[in-house]
């Protein structure tokens, strides 16, 4: 029961983050592309922390092997691959704007509504798999999900919805986090090896978009000064240490 709880809280704080792309209406797009950029520069911190500090060492701990575990990380980044290039799951953080054209809001909300049922999944393994493991897992979720909703309620504003349909439409797809983890709980217990094996699939995803979707935003634009890229990697560094530190919960 206790896991139940931790995750269902986990996953409806994942699901009211998409509300939270109402906050960009108080900020020019200059300002809000620049904190977006520190944003992810967390975000990428994060999902390699959890990855290669917490994900891939219980993965080897639980699975007993390190061959099995290479090779479900490398499923994992496979997964993901396949999930964006068929999908259109790829999520940009870049504000939307006449020079950076988004995907229409369709297949963005699509996309995102699936993306949110995979957080859900993996956040219900991660917890099946220990509290220590669900909470940072979810915490690297929420640091990749705050500019990421940001962006997606910023493409369905340019696409001419209403505030309140975009907040509405941005907040259902992102309860399906909730469904994502009811399914994760229920079948979980009944599979030999569930969160064992979802686990480096896991981290092997979110090597996979800090590192093939994050990363190169960080580069985007002809306007990264020298002072933003410092900051940019000093809020990596911090993202790391987040996760460093998280281990002292156990």
């Amino acid at each position: 029961m206790k896991v139940w709880i931790y995750t269902l809280v986990s996953v409806s704080i994942v699901s009211l983050i998409s509300l939270v792309g109402v906050f960009l209406l108080s900020f020019d797009q200059k300002r809000l592309k620049k904190i977006l950029l520190y944003l992810v520069s967390f975000a990428v911190g994060g999902l390699f922390g959890d990855a290669l500090i917490h994900l891939i060492p219980e993965s080897f701990e639980q699975l007993g092997s390190s061959l099995a575990t290479s090779i479900y990380i490398i499923v994992g980044i496979l997964l993901f691959f396949i999930l964006e290039k068929f999908l259109h799951w790829q999520h940009c953080h870049i504000p939307t704007s006449k020079e950076h054209i988004h995907p229409v809001a369709t297949i963005n909300l699509v996309g995102d509504a699936f993306h949110n049922l995979m957080d859900g999944i993996l956040i219900g393994a991660s917890f099946l798999a220990g509290p220590h493991i669900g909470i940072t897992t979810t915490i690297a979720v929420i640091l990749h999900e705050i500019p990421q909703e940001i962006g997606d309620f910023g493409i369905l504003i340019f696409k001419g919805l209403s505030i309140p349909k975009a907040l509405m439409l941005n907040f259902l797809s992102g309860l399906t986090a909730i469904l994502g983890a009811v399914i994760s709980l229920t079948i979980g217990p009944h599979v030999a090896g569930y969160s064992a094996v979802l686990l480096p699939i896991t981290a092997g995803g979110f090597l996979y978009i800090a590192g093939s979707d994050l990363i190169p935003e960080l580069h985007h634009g002809s306007d990264v000064t020298v002072k933003m890229s410092v900051m940019q990697f000093v809020c990596i560094v911090l993202g790391v240490a987040v996760m460093a530190l998280l281990t002292f919960i156990e």
